[in-house]
């Protein structure tokens, strides 16, 4: 097996355009495809965040830190990204933490799942240690 990245995250959602004013609203994700059913977010080659209608007939629910999925994104000044959402009314799950490695917060989207926003502590090193939940590149 030759894997080369994350291609996508498929994020099954209630409502589309909630979710959609979300990830690209109010996060910044570019729109680069959008079709009947689907929305594809992100830029060049880097991974996507594709958004498709949940199942009317399935339990949909979100997920958990200890047991679920986590998207996450790394920001330059979580600070300021969380008062930004919180201006915006996007509820913040568990409130900024401060390791050695960096800042994390964790928000919920409009489907409860949890979106971590990580902000590194040396610019240089962007890579992130134990003890968060989230996601830095490489």
């Amino acid at each position: 097996m030759d894997i080369k990245r994350v291609g996508n995250v498929m994020i099954a959602v209630a409502d589309m355009k909630k979710s959609l004013d979300f990830y690209h609203g109010l996060i910044g994700l570019p729109i680069k495809e959008q079709r009947e059913g689907w929305i594809d977010l992100g830029s060049g080659e880097n991974s996507l965040i594709s958004l498709h209608p949940a199942s009317k007939t399935e339990l949909h629910k979100g997920s958990s830190l200890e047991n679920g999925i986590t998207v996450g994104f790394l920001v330059g000044d979580v600070q300021s990204a969380v008062d930004e959402l919180k201006s915006k009314g996007v509820q913040v799950y568990r409130d900024i933490i401060e390791k050695d490695s960096g800042k994390n917060v964790i928000v919920l989207d409009p489907d409860e799942y949890f979106v971590s926003l990580f902000e590194p502590m040396s610019k240089e090193k962007q890579t992130q240690t134990g003890g968060y939940h989230g996601f830095t590149p490489q």
